[in-house]
C-alpha cells in the first residue's frame, strides 16, 4: 500500500493564502517578502508538516530546477559578479544552480555544455563575451534554454547584456561637452565583443564630431597594459576613454610617472564601475555597468522561456555614466 501523498507547496499557499511564488520565496529566504506575510507562510508550513523534496519533482516535472552556469577559466570582476546575482535570483524563485567554467574554444565549450546537460539542468546561462564561445554553442544545438550573457550585442536570440555602444558614447560625449577634441582610446582584446562595440563607438562618435583621430592603444584588461599605453599616449592628447576601468588606473599611474596630471594635463574615463573605481586617486569617472542586473535578467529569460513565455522583446540594459574626479575641462 502505497504512503499517502505528503502537502504540496500548492497546500501551504493555500493554506496561507498566497501564490505559490510567494512559497517559494519564504523557502529561500527572499528578503523582499512582508514580515506578515512571511509569518503566515511559515505557520502553514509548519502546520501542515510541509518538506519540501526537489528529487521527487524532478521525477514529475522533467525537471530538476538548477540553472547550470558556465564562466571564464580567467576570473573577471564583471562576469563573477553576474554569476553571482544568477546564483542569488535562482535561489529568489526556488531554483539551484550549478557552474562549471570554459575557455574560448569550441572543445572547452562543448566540454562544459556536455558537463551540464548531462547532469539534467533545466537551463544554463553562459558567458559569452568573446564570439567564438557564442559560435561554438550555436553549432551545438542545445535541446534547452540557453541565456548568452555580456555579449554586449545585439541580443542573438537570447541574451543578457548592457548597451556597449551606449557606454562608450556617453563617456565620449562626457568629454566633448568638456571641450576635449583630441581623445584617444586604449581599447581591449579584439576578440571580446564589448571591446569592439566600444572601440567601434568610438570611432563613430570622432567622426560624427570631426574630431583629430588619434591612434588606437591595445591593451588586455589588466593594469599593467594601461600602464604601458600610458606611456605611449600621444602627447597632443588632452583625454583618453579607456575600455575598462582597470586600464585606466594603469594609464594614469603613467601620467603621474610621467609628471603629468589627472585630470588638470589630461582627462581620463574608465568602463565598468568597480568598487576600486571609487578610491583610485583621483576617483575615477566610468561608465557603470549593473552586473547584478544582468544576473537577474538571465534567470528571468531562462524561466520565461521554462514557461513558454516570448522574450523576443527583451532589450539591452542601459548603462549609466559617474563622473567623479579624473575629468575636467579642458586647459587653454
Amino acid at each position: 500500500m502505497s504512503s499517502p501523498r505528503g502537502p504540496s507547496m500548492h497546500d501551504v499557499a493555500a493554506r496561507a493564502g498566497v501564490s505559490h511564488q510567494t512559497v517559494s520565496r519564504v523557502l529561500n529566504d527572499f528578503p523582499g517578502i512582508r514580515p506578515a506575510t512571511r509569518e503566515r507562510v511559515q505557520a502553514a508550513i509548519v502546520e501542515l508538516g510541509y518538506r519540501r523534496n526537489l528529487s521527487a519533482r524532478a521525477l514529475v516535472t522533467g525537471r530538476t530546477q538548477t540553472i547550470g552556469m558556465i564562466g571564464p577559466q580567467v576570473p573577471d570582476i564583471g562576469p563573477l559578479s553576474t554569476l553571482h546575482s544568477i546564483e542569488v535570483s535562482a535561489r529568489a524563485v526556488g531554483l539551484h544552480t550549478l557552474m562549471t567554467s570554459a575557455d574560448a574554444t569550441s572543445e572547452s565549450v562543448t566540454q562544459a555544455v556536455e558537463f551540464l546537460v548531462g547532469r539534467g539542468v533545466d537551463g544554463i546561462a553562459l558567458v559569452a563575451q568573446q564570439q567564438s564561445i557564442a559560435d561554438a554553442v550555436r553549432a551545438l544545438r542545445i535541446p534547452i534554454p540557453v541565456v548568452h550573457l555580456l555579449t554586449g550585442g545585439e541580443p542573438r536570440g537570447e541574451a543578457a547584456s548592457i548597451d556597449q555602444r551606449a557606454g562608450a558614447r556617453l563617456a565620449l560625449e562626457h568629454l566633448i561637452a568638456l571641450g576635449h577634441t583630441r581623445i584617444q582610446h586604449v581599447t581591449g582584446p579584439p576578440t571580446y565583443t564589448e571591446s569592439q562595440l566600444r572601440r567601434d563607438e568610438y570611432l563613430n562618435v570622432v567622426a560624427e564630431h570631426r574630431l583629430a583621430r588619434l591612434d588606437m592603444l591595445e591593451g588586455d584588461w589588466t593594469a599593467d597594459s594601461g600602464y604601458a599605453a600610458g606611456v605611449r599616449l600621444d602627447p597632443t592628447a588632452t583625454a583618453v576613454f579607456c575600455a575598462n576601468d582597470q586600464m585606466a588606473f594603469g594609464v594614469i599611474h603613467a601620467l603621474a610617472d610621467a609628471g603629468r596630471s589627472v585630470p588638470r594635463d589630461v582627462s581620463v574615463v574608465g568602463f565598468d564601475d568597480t568598487s576600486e573605481a571609487r578610491h583610485s586617486l583621483p576617483p575615477l569617472t566610468t561608465v557603470r555597468q549593473d552586473f547584478a542586473a544582468v544576473g537577474r535578467l538571465a534567470v528571468d529569460l531562462i524561466v520565461a522561456r521554462l514557461e513558454g513565455s516570448d522574450t523576443s522583446a527583451t532589450r539591452q540594459l542601459e548603462p549609466e555614466l559617474v563622473v567623479r574626479d579624473t575629468t575636467a575641462r579642458v586647459s587653454d
